[in-house]
């Protein structure tokens, strides 16, 4: 089961946004914003159209890595403000254009940094609600996204195409990816399919979703956590015939040399999950300490002793991603 979904900008003029709804359109997204000024001049009627519908709404802006990431962050938040409620989605649209004026001079690493800042600023913004990457294949094989993004993916294999026949299709896998969208095709409009139900997608939008509207399907969870059995290379920048995308099991058994930001992440996730389970273990003995002098106690002395310990388990398990 999918959601249908599609997305429009200044190419296309005033849409029958009920009419959508009634034919199955679950999602819609409209142009923003580009750089760090231009702004889409239909953006405001198509937004303001698809909310109206009762569709799940999101936005997109056109990435320019070769300037500012935080101030074409902030003309997309103040294209969106307006708009942005909980439910609503924004999407960072990172596409190298044709005569690659848009990526000029920049490496790889450079324009993963640009989208590391540009969505941090948005999800800072907009705290609570989703912000993903529209890329393609080339790009997710150069290394210019960071992992665990939402993935709206593009790849038109065949023309002009219905929602059944990319519905019938097998999910792409993209370099290792999974995407959360696909868009199929162009024609006659830009269409996607996003793989949870109706229900599911719009929870997930509204960040309400529960573990089996994540889930596509069984095979999913094969595919996240089996191992593809290849090393990668010391340095993928400079040899791509490194495997630069592990399976999650991969990177869990081997290590994942060459996001060293990543792999201390992790590092400092699992000294603080330790350090939580030897407070609780200290919590229980607190409390069998509590509970085998009940008799010599007043309920006054109990809470305070209690209260202390449970101050004492107090360990936070959020990681910051500028830290490492």
């Amino acid at each position: 089961m999918t959601a249908r979904g599609i997305d429009v900008s200044a190419y296309q003029g005033a849409q029958d946004w009920d009419a959508h709804r009634r034919a199955g359109i679950v999602f819609a997204f409209a142009k923003a914003s580009e750089g760090q000024h231009s702004r889409d001049p239909r953006f405001d009627m198509h937004i303001a159209g698809i909310i109206k519908a009762g569709l799940i709404p999101g936005a997109y802006h056109f990435a320019w890595p070769n300037q500012d990431p935080a101030t074409e962050a902030a003309n997309y938040v103040a294209a969106v403000r307006p708009y942005a409620r909980p439910g609503f989605v924004h999407w960072l649209d990172l596409e190298r254009m044709s005569d690659g004026r848009n990526y000029h001079g920049r490496t790889a690493s450079q324009i993963r940094a640009y989208v590391s800042a540009w969505t941090g600023a948005v999800q800072r913004a907009f705290p609570g609600q989703r912000v993903g990457i529209y890329t393609s294949a080339d790009d997710l094989a150069a290394g210019h996204v960071p992992a665990g993004l939402p993935l709206w993916y593009p790849a038109y294999p065949w023309g002009p195409a219905d929602y059944s026949r990319a519905e019938a299709a097998p999910q792409p896998r993209p370099h290792g990816w999974t995407p959360l969208i696909w868009q199929f095709t162009s024609q006659p409009m830009d269409r996607s399919i996003a793989y949870m139900t109706p229900d599911g997608f719009r929870a997930w939008a509204a960040g309400t979703e529960t573990k089996e509207a994540l889930v596509a399907n069984t095979d999913d969870v094969k595919t996240l956590w089996q191992t593809d059995g290849v090393l990668a290379s010391p340095d993928g920048d400079k040899d791509p015939t490194g495997n630069r995308y592990w399976s999650a099991e991969s990177y869990l058994r081997f290590g994942y040399r060459q996001d060293r930001e990543t792999n201390a992440l992790v590092k400092q996730l699992l000294a603080k999950t330790d350090a939580q389970r030897q407070t609780m273990d200290q919590l229980v003995k607190t409390v069998a300490t509590l509970a085998s002098n009940v008799g010599h106690l007043d309920a006054g002395a109990v809470v305070a002793e209690l209260q202390h310990a449970i101050e004492s388990i107090h360990v936070h398990l959020d990681v910051d991603p500028q830290e490492g």
